[in-house]
């Protein structure tokens, strides 16, 4: 059994700069790498989950992903982890670039990018958790059979109820979520 820490990169990973792709602007949140570090010892395998919707907008390309994914792992590698997956979502039903400018299953709340993750990782994600800071990320962590923690950091503002909307744990910082992971 393969369990697995999923964790949205903008706003709870990293720093939140909307529609960012330039490496030197990514910062990871404080406490994040040993936070991290301490999962990977516990036999977690760490797979970012992130909307990319500036693809299906224009804003940059799919290629334009590389370099985030990179620096993630450069940013990372002093703590002695490695991520075990970089899964995003290009699309937005109302982009411009065709052929971006669809709905789909991929893009939280859908839990579509969890899923493949977890077919192509071989992770159990009723023995896995998702982390957000915005309660789509607790939708499609709970739609995929995970247990869900909200990083209430002050970046949903839209609080919508709904069936999978409420998360197994509230959080107010990253450093938190090591201890009650493994707890």
């Amino acid at each position: 059994m393969n369990k697995a820490v999923f964790i949205d990169k903008d706003g709870t990973l990293i720093h939140d700069v909307p529609y960012n792709v330039n490496p030197t602007h990514i910062r990871l949140q404080d406490g994040a790498g040993p936070c991290l570090k301490n999962l990977k010892d516990r036999g977690y395998k760490l797979v970012v989950i992130s909307n990319q919707s500036g693809v299906a907008h224009g804003y940059f390309d799919e290629q334009s992903l590389t370099p985030v994914w990179e620096t993630l792992q450069t940013l990372l590698s002093p703590y002695a982890v490695t991520l075990d997956g970089f899964y995003y979502c290009p699309h937005h039903p109302r982009g411009t670039v065709i052929p971006y400018a669809t709905p789909c299953t991929c893009r939280k709340p859908m839990p579509g990018m969890l899923l493949k993750a977890a077919e192509e990782l071989d992770i159990t994600l009723s023995a896995s958790w998702m982390v957000g800071d915005i309660l789509d990320d607790i939708e499609a962590g709970n739609k995929a059979g995970c247990r869900t923690i909200l990083i209430n950091n002050g970046n949903e503002t839209e609080w919508r109820a709904g069936p999978y909307r409420e998360p197994t744990r509230h959080v107010k910082s990253f450093a938190e979520i090591a201890n009650l992971i493994v707890t």
